[in-house]
């Protein structure tokens, strides 16, 4: 889905469960237990796309960090410019990850779940 995305000049961003063992997140950036990551080769550095892990370094607050996610812990990936992506799991207890639509009339964006 990444390579497809950045293939299609979109901005790939994957929901991540921040709780998930072996997490290493900012946790300032946690919302309801989840953040949203933007792992576009342009908002990354040493970007690794791995079986068990995804790695890189990106600033947040203009301080860089190293990111550290296990696939496991990632709920689902999505567009920025579409909000159309995939869900990779759902607990069923925890509402679904919610990524920016289309602006509505007055400009701002509209939420809606990504399925």
């Amino acid at each position: 889905m990444h390579e497809w995305m950045t293939d299609n000049g979109q901005t790939p961003h994957l929901v991540v469960d921040a709780s998930a063992t072996g997490t290493e997140v900012p946790k300032a950036y946690v919302r309801d237990g989840r953040i949203t990551l933007n792992v576009s080769w342009q908002a990354t550095q040493e970007l690794k796309l791995g079986n068990e892990w995804i790695e890189f370094a990106a600033r947040f607050g203009g301080v860089p960090q190293q990111i550290r996610v296990p696939v496991a812990a990632v709920l689902g990936i999505y567009a920025r410019e579409t909000g159309q992506g995939m869900l990779f799991q759902d607990d069923g207890d925890a509402p679904p990850p919610v990524a920016p639509g289309p602006e509505d009339a007055s400009g701002r964006p509209k939420l809606r779940v990504v399925k």
